[in-house]
């Protein structure tokens, strides 16, 4: 396949690396965190909000997008940069996690999935080649191939059947994605379970199909981290060190740490947004229920040192109110929090990496999180 996009090494330290995927919508600093926007929105956030923390690329999901508003009007209203006014590089997941996670909705065969709206309970079919047109119309600029995820634990001839249709339907989504679309790439995804040998057998044949960049697909879906950090262990060999390779669905900060650590480049998550929304906050003192009534006359700001004013300025006793009265800032204000933390995350292993220091980092950041966490119990 021609480049759509440049993976630029700046500098590594052991297998992490760090530098930038540039793109025609701009260029992506890795390693990246990317804000999850499912339906057009990053929850409780505005567009120029979320680039204020950092972000310089935000995920959408093919299969919300194609339920509604769908995905023909959203390319008659200009695309879904113009739609959600964020000019900057989109990531549309394919649906192969709503294929696992709508179980009791869905059928799978050899073409694809039959499955009823979660809205409304009407039919759809989703195939490969419904899959690549969709992410078409909404003009996402790096594109996945359709896949199925599995939960975790799993047999292991359960994750070998669906690691090897996910490799048929790879082939069919890079023959649908074609050679007309410039600007835009397509990411294959290893799937495998936790099977050593079914994802070293998956990376090696995508690889061979010649995709712009990786995924690494079904994970933090059940199994213990260990599980989780050996699997990215087994696969990252067998990837090209040219190409940009993504973790998908991950996840807590450590995970994210312990992963880049091992060479992925880029990461997306809803954990940041959804523990926002239920006044879970992330800080270089670990993390915080606001919740919780030992917080009602704490005085203190939420993180001193963080990009977000909000965390700044404001006094976690101001936050706990907030949630507890159920007033919407508290949603807008600790999401908004969350997302710069990991952004602040990743901004600080970049430069760590840089420096030649990442163990050393990592090891700064989880002594914080543990002092946080023993000076509050």
């Amino acid at each position: 396949m021609t480049d759509a996009i440049a993976l630029t090494i700046h500098a590594r330290d052991g297998a992490a690396r760090t530098g930038a995927l540039l793109t025609p919508r701009g260029d992506i600093r890795t390693p990246a965190f990317m804000p999850v926007g499912t339906a057009a929105t990053v929850k409780a956030m505005r567009p120029e909000d979320v680039r204020a923390t950092g972000a310089d690329i935000v995920l959408s999901n093919t299969y919300h997008l194609m339920l509604a508003p769908g995905a023909e009007r959203i390319a008659r209203l200009g695309g879904l940069h113009r739609f959600m006014n964020w000019p900057r590089p989109i990531l549309t997941d394919s649906g192969g996690f709503q294929v696992m996670s709508l179980a009791k909705l869905r059928k799978i065969n050899g073409n694809g999935v039959i499955f009823q709206s979660h809205i409304d309970g009407s039919r759809h079919e989703l195939t490969p080649e419904r899959s690549m047109e969709i992410q078409r119309l909404l003009g996402a600029d790096i594109q996945m191939q359709m896949d199925e995820c599995v939960k975790l634990p799993c047999p292991p001839e359960e994750a070998e059947r669906a690691m090897r249709l996910s490799l048929r339907w790879a082939e069919r989504s890079k023959a649908a994605f074609g050679d007309d679309q410039p600007g835009r790439a397509l990411f294959g995804i290893v799937q495998g379970g936790v099977e050593r040998t079914l994802r070293i057998e998956s990376a090696r044949a995508l690889v061979g199909m010649d995709f712009h960049g990786y995924a690494i697909g079904g994970l933090a879906v059940g199994e213990p981290q260990a599980d989780m950090l050996a699997t990215i262990e087994a696969v990252i060999p067998h990837l090209p060190d040219t190409k940009p390779r993504y973790l998908m669905g991950v996840g807590t900060p450590d995970d994210l740490l312990q992963s880049l650590r091992r060479g992925v480049d880029m990461f997306d998550c809803v954990m940041p947004t959804r523990a926002g929304r239920h006044g879970m906050v992330f800080t270089r003192a670990g993390r915080l229920n606001l919740r919780n009534a030992r917080f009602a006359d704490d005085s203190r700001p939420v993180d001193p040192l963080s990009t977000s004013a909000m965390a700044r300025d404001y006094s976690r006793a101001y936050f706990r109110h907030l949630v507890k009265a159920g007033e919407i800032l508290a949603m807008m204000a600790l999401t908004e929090i969350n997302l710069a933390y990991y952004q602040d995350l990743m901004a600080g292993a970049r430069s760590a990496i840089g420096e030649g220091r990442l163990d050393a980092y990592i090891e700064e950041t989880r002594r914080g999180w543990a002092e946080g966490e023993a000076e509050e119990t």
